[in-house]
């Protein structure tokens, strides 16, 4: 009994297998399109860590929030990277609710480049690195997560440094890349984020 349930399943894997050969879909294509068609019915929030840079790690020494000219920004290709992001929301048909991101440029460029001929951008500070202040971790995540209690139509864009990224999500993005993340109460009444995929579209 257990020998043909065993066939019965193989066989069934197989024809799978081999209609996605036919329609030419991988089983990772045919995720992205489950998690698309969750992005199409809203309510998630899309942790989108800042697209690609000049060469470097952190920030230059003289370091100056709200001074472009002391940050590491974004390359030419990371700013193309930016706007193909937001062509592909608009060619998926993705609700976008809101638009925050991190106080540092690079991360306000990758929002504005995206989104901003549509969606006002906010500059929050929850979402700004603390890669070079690790102790600050545990608040701003916690301030992240509180600010799910506001609501929103659409889905929440999140523009943010890998660390945040990680500490949110247990994932290490890639520039440029996206992990959608679900809401969902705590038993005490609070907020967590659950981990449904990830994207990299651009």
């Amino acid at each position: 009994m257990i020998h043909r349930c065993r066939n019965r399943l193989r066989r069934a894997l197989m024809q799978v297998a081999a209609l996605c050969m036919l329609l030419g879909l991988t089983p990772a294509a045919l995720a992205d399109d489950a998690l698309v068609d969750a992005l199409r019915r809203g309510g998630l929030v899309v942790l989108v860590r800042h697209a690609v840079t000049v060469p470097g790690l952190g920030d230059p020494p003289q370091f100056r929030l709200g001074d472009c000219a002391t940050q590491r920004n974004l390359s030419e290709a990371g700013r193309e990277q930016a706007r193909a992001l937001g062509r592909w929301f608009r060619d998926q048909g993705i609700s976008v609710g809101e638009v925050r991101s991190s106080r540092w440029c690079r991360c306000l460029d990758t929002a504005t480049l995206a989104f901003g001929d549509t969606h006002p951008v906010s500059p929050w500070p929850p979402l700004d690195s603390f890669f070079e202040a690790r102790e600050r971790e545990p608040a701003a995540t916690a301030a992240a997560l509180a600010g799910l209690a506001e609501p929103v139509a659409g889905n929440r864009i999140w523009v943010t440094h890998q660390v945040n990224i990680t500490a949110l999500s247990g994932v290490f993005p890639a520039s440029g890349e996206m992990v959608v993340m679900r809401p969902a109460r705590t038993a005490d009444g609070g907020w967590r984020l659950e981990l449904l995929g990830r994207l990299h579209p651009a």
